[in-house]
């Protein structure tokens, strides 16, 4: 049915256009929400969407619905949007190409779970926080299941299929006057997922957390656990965006094939990533997904590319043109992105420094300079590499781009949170104010 719709929409497309582009999603939600200690509420949502876009006299246009009545006034809206739209000969749609074999995506387990499932999920992390004598104050489970069809007139067809299960909680305990809050999540494709887990991790750090103790103002040893060390690579993440090296947004603009970081250090996009969170067959443009070096042994190799971006640069797409969502054109994005050290030094080789479990203001850096002020959440004292004290409020501030010429990992273990793939990260030196 849905491929048919497609055909259907796309013969008409090109009645009224030079090229056309279509992309339809279909997405089945579970979610079960908490609030304070209850489940506050639970649904299950379906949908389904299809995005137009068209190539008329190199002018892009584009337009979306979510009624199959409308596909003709769909496609008209796309082509009025293409006239009054600028001339840009670097419009293009992605070529007939073949896709690469992407495992562990999807897990069939999401074809029986019922919204009691997530009901019960829920309430087994509440009981886990209150067993734990804390306060569960918002979080959830989550479960989706997201399938999209892209086919355009160059003759590219892709298919995909993904799950996605979730399961958030953000908790307080009673500290003196005040309180002591973490918060914990974890996602998968696979419902492998274990919510006492993340509860009881939660519930830990808010724990370990109380009687905190100022720390002096200074430079010293940070050492970043996963949390953190995904919300500081954010800033990193615009530095490779192609279209922001064009833009001249990039202090990385002028550096391929320039060291750029510790020769330890490798980066790269993979969305081909065995059970990636966003790993997929193609990317939102239909360009097979692959895998790109970004920094090799601290070289810059790369940036990422979706197909405008490549075509102003005269070079190929790297499979990077994302989409939110069906109502929403392609843009560069990450996939998953690899964070990979040669040199760790773990926290029982740190003498003096803090662990900081989690950053706020992440997204407040300067993404050009990379410069950063964050505040450290959930932060700890370590000494003669033992963690010996909780710390009250600091804050940290550095550079992201200088971070990568000195850093290394703190252990082999990596997380993806978002497309981060990332292990634990020690900064040998980051302003710490208290």
């Amino acid at each position: 049915m849905i491929n048919d719709l497609a055909n259907q929409t796309l013969d008409y497309a090109l009645k009224n256009a030079d090229q056309a582009e279509i992309y339809i999603e279909t997405t089945e939600n579970i979610d079960a929400t908490i609030q304070n200690d209850q489940v506050d509420f639970a649904k299950e949502a379906h949908s389904m969407g299809l995005g137009i876009r068209v190539i008329c006299d190199n002018r892009m246009g584009f337009a979306y619905t979510t009624q199959n009545k409308k596909l003709e006034e769909t496609v008209k809206k796309a082509v009025s949007n293409a006239h009054a739209n600028l001339v840009d000969e670097n419009f293009a749609f992605a070529s007939k190409s073949d896709y690469p074999v992407v495992k562990d995506i999807y897990h069939n387990k999401f074809d029986t779970l019922e919204l009691e499932d997530t009901i019960s999920l829920g309430k087994s992390v509440i009981g886990t926080v209150l067993d734990n004598k804390c306060q569960p104050t918002s979080g959830g489970v989550s479960a989706g299941c997201y399938k999209t069809l892209i086919i355009n007139s160059e003759g590219a067809s892709c298919e995909d299929a993904s799950t996605y299960f979730s399961s958030f909680i953000a908790v307080n305990v009673p500290d003196g006057e005040g309180v002591s809050t973490a918060s914990e999540s974890d996602s998968s494709r696979k419902l492998d997922i274990d919510p006492e887990k993340i509860a009881n991790k939660a519930c830990e750090i808010a724990l370990n957390s109380r009687g905190g103790k100022s720390v002096e103002t200074g430079d010293m040893k940070i050492l970043l656990d996963h949390h953190a060390a995904s919300g500081i690579l954010s800033t990193f993440s615009q530095a490779i965006n192609g279209d922001n090296v064009q833009r001249g947004r990039s202090i990385y603009a002028d550096k391929l094939d320039k060291e750029v970081s510790s020769p330890s250090l490798n980066i790269y996009d993979d969305g081909t990533i065995k059970g990636g969170l966003n790993s997929s067959r193609g990317d939102g443009e239909g360009t097979p997904s692959q895998k790109t070096v970004i920094i090799e042994n601290g070289i810059l190799r790369n940036f990422i590319y979706d197909i405008h971006t490549a075509n102003k640069g005269k070079i190929q797409s790297t499979g990077n043109g994302m989409r939110a969502s069906f109502n929403d054109m392609p843009a560069v994005g990450l996939s998953n992105l690899v964070v990979d050290f040669k040199e760790q030094e773990g926290l029982s080789e740190i003498k003096d420094g803090i662990l900081v479990t989690d950053v706020l203001g992440a997204h407040t850096a300067n993404p050009i300079s990379g410069d950063f002020s964050v505040e450290a959440m959930n932060a700890f004292k370590i000494e003669k590499g033992e963690v010996v004290y909780p710390i009250k409020k600091a804050m940290l501030s550095g550079n992201i781009f200088s971070i990568l010429k000195d850093a290394t990992a703190a252990s082999q273990k990596t997380r993806q949170l978002g497309p981060f793939i990332v292990p634990p990260i020690t900064v040998s030196s980051l302003r710490v104010v208290g």
